[in-house]
């Protein structure tokens, strides 16, 4: 058994994961620079709440019995708005853990 190992290309593992040589997301770095951290996190909460509204429009469609609004899409919805709560809370959760050792550290 033969392996041949190419070289490793980093500009291209860069570009196949969208971003720029720098590291940044490709067409974000002027919103980055304008919003930075929070415009994302005002952004994250916003699809996490849309999320959650979605969910609720068609638990009530189902509810209603409407026949083009499945169960299992509607039990999928449930499961990905938990997930993006949870993880919002994570990030919450973080984030007030991070300011209590910011204010705890001695001058």
């Amino acid at each position: 058994m033969n392996v041949n190992l190419k070289p490793f290309d980093f500009a291209q593992a860069v570009a196949r994961a969208g971003l720029a040589a720098n590291g940044q997301p490709l067409g974000a770095g002027k919103a980055m620079a304008a919003g930075g951290f929070q415009q994302a996190l005002t952004q994250a909460l916003g699809a996490v709440s849309q999320s959650q509204d979605n969910v609720t429009r068609l638990q009530r469609e189902v509810q209603l019995d409407n026949p083009t609004v499945s169960l299992e899409e509607t039990m999928v919805a449930m499961q990905k708005a938990q997930l993006g709560f949870q993880a919002t809370l994570q990030v919450r959760n973080r984030l007030v853990q991070a300011y209590s050792d910011i204010m705890n550290m001695q001058v």
